[in-house]
């Protein structure tokens, strides 16, 4: 059913906890390097949740307040809160139900989705999808991961990567031609064993053999993902502006999942854009798996002027991949 109806991002929030791990101190850790670090990733420090009695919820509960007070309006008149974890605190109930009730949004329905490094992506189409469909006016879309919570801190090849984080938008319908314009989603398992936590599901149950094996953590093969994430969200961002018959200049931001600056850099390169055009945080946060997209628009929500075109992109563990083409609405 074509309702003629088009989503907007309509407002922006962000939550980040206090405590800075710096490359210095993972020095201390690991048998790492700040240089080594800095030089492969582009991350020089990353925000870690210390208290042991918050986790993902309590931080996608922060971001909805600051989003529910930029945009000045009551918990109650939110119809779907959608948070998108790698992270939940439980597997059941839903992150996004412990969420939905901290901030008091009792007239919504809430549920978690999961696709990693993408999932704010996905999360974000599920949302715009509710909206085009005439039968929803206000949708929170949120990406909060604690990824402390399955981070080896003996392992040196993922701990330098991940930190802690929530950010998140309202979506309603938007009166004007700006908003979102298109997205493209795609997934695949093929290779999927190169970025995976194989411990706390259905197929490997907690036990003290998974404990023992360390299986609770990420584990990632560098090279192989490195390979895809590269050529996978190039090509879906080269995809997208082409089904669209964009240019380089036809686009006044790229928004791309902060996983590593060697690959956002070639990613700009595959689409020809200005690096001044790039919206750059993993310097100051690390990855923070599905709050990366999100926490770039609260940070250059300042920069960012009505009518403004964006590209945002996303490779993730799944694999999961997809590139979203919006023109701001704020």
């Amino acid at each position: 059913m074509q309702t003629g109806i088009r989503a907007k991002i309509s407002a922006v929030g962000h939550y980040l906890p206090d405590y800075v791990l710096t490359n210095k101190e993972l020095e201390s850790m690991v048998d790492t390097t700040d240089e080594w670090i800095t030089t492969r990733t582009g991350i020089r420090e990353r925000r870690i949740l210390k208290d042991p009695d918050k986790a993902s919820a309590f931080m996608a509960a922060e971001a909805a307040r600051e989003i529910l007070e930029d945009r000045n309006i009551d918990p109650a008149e939110v119809d779907v809160v959608i948070v998108s974890t790698i992270t939940p605190d439980y597997m059941f109930p839903s992150t996004a139900c412990l969420a939905q009730t901290m901030i008091g949004a009792n007239n919504a329905f809430a549920f978690d989705l999961s696709a990693a490094c993408s999932g704010f992506l996905y999360a974000l189409s599920t949302g715009v999808s509710m909206i085009e469909s005439g039968r929803y006016r206000k949708v929170l879309v949120l990406g909060s991961d604690k990824m402390s919570a399955i981070t080896d801190f003996t392992d040196r090849a993922t701990c330098i990567l991940f930190g802690d984080g929530a950010a998140g938008v309202l979506l309603e319908p938007s009166g004007d031609e700006n908003g979102i314009l298109d997205q493209i989603m795609c997934s695949s398992a093929e290779g999927a064993e190169a970025l995976i936590q194989m411990g706390g599901g259905s197929r490997n149950p907690a036990s003290h053999q998974t404990v023992d094996k360390r299986w609770h953590y990420i584990y990632q093969d560098g090279r192989p993902v490195f390979k895809r994430a590269t050529e996978g969200m190039a090509d879906i961002a080269v995809q997208i502006m082409k089904k669209n018959r964009l240019t380089a200049d036809d686009i006044d931001w790229l928004v791309p999942h902060q996983a590593n600056l060697r690959i956002i850099d070639a990613t700009a390169r595959r689409m020809d854009l200005d690096p001044a055009k790039v919206m750059i945080n993993i310097d100051r946060y690390g990855n923070t798996t599905a709050a990366t997209i999100p926490l770039c628009l609260h940070d250059w929500k300042d920069k960012l002027a009505k009518g403004d075109k964006l590209i945002l992109t996303a490779f993730g563990g799944g694999y999961t991949w997809g590139a979203t083409y919006l023109s701001w609405a704020i």
